[in-house]
């Protein structure tokens, strides 16, 4: 299910990043050994329900950061909420990883481990139950989790494709 998405702009959100793993990469060249440094970095607006995430690699880390954060505001993804929480359980599925995501009443807070919750506050959701399954690799676990996001719906998208009014589901 191919579907052409409106790119969103960074500009005009107040975007908060936040940086979810740095990892130290050797190449070992006939000269030595180069190190640079790879960040993942999760960008988003809370108020909005935006977010999105990047990959930087640079020579030393405040660079890979930097770059990292640019990424990320090229791949927002507007999330569907229900106030505080998401409108029902998904499941998302990238690699070997999967991230399972439920909604949870008022006052439960964020049940998240490290990627995943970067990704859900970073988003504005307030009040979820998380698990990851398979993977433990915060990317396999990000996109998994981004899986997840993108496939919630809304009552009125679900009213409209079955062909009904949103009162009558």
């Amino acid at each position: 299910m191919a579907t052409l998405k409106k790119k969103l702009d960074a500009g005009s959100y107040n975007l908060k990043d936040q940086v979810v793993a740095i990892n130290r990469v050797t190449k070992v060249v006939k000269g030595g050994k180069n190190m640079s440094f790879a960040a993942l970095v999760v960008v988003g607006d809370p108020g909005a329900g935006v977010v999105g995430y990047g990959s930087g690699k640079a020579k030393e880390v405040p660079q890979a950061i930097r770059k990292g954060i640019e990424s990320a505001k090229k791949n927002l993804v507007r999330i569907n909420l229900t106030e505080t929480t998401i409108p029902h359980q998904v499941l998302g599925r990238y690699g070997s990883g999967q991230v399972l995501l439920k909604p949870a009443p008022e006052g439960t807070g964020v049940i998240a481990g490290g990627a995943v919750r970067a990704v859900m506050t970073s988003a504005g959701v307030q009040n979820i139950l998380t698990k990851s399954l398979g993977s433990a690799n915060p990317h396999n676990v990000i996109k998994a989790t981004f899986d997840a996001l993108v496939q919630l719906r809304d009552r009125a998208e679900v009213a409209a494709a079955r062909g009904k009014q949103v009162e009558e589901l």
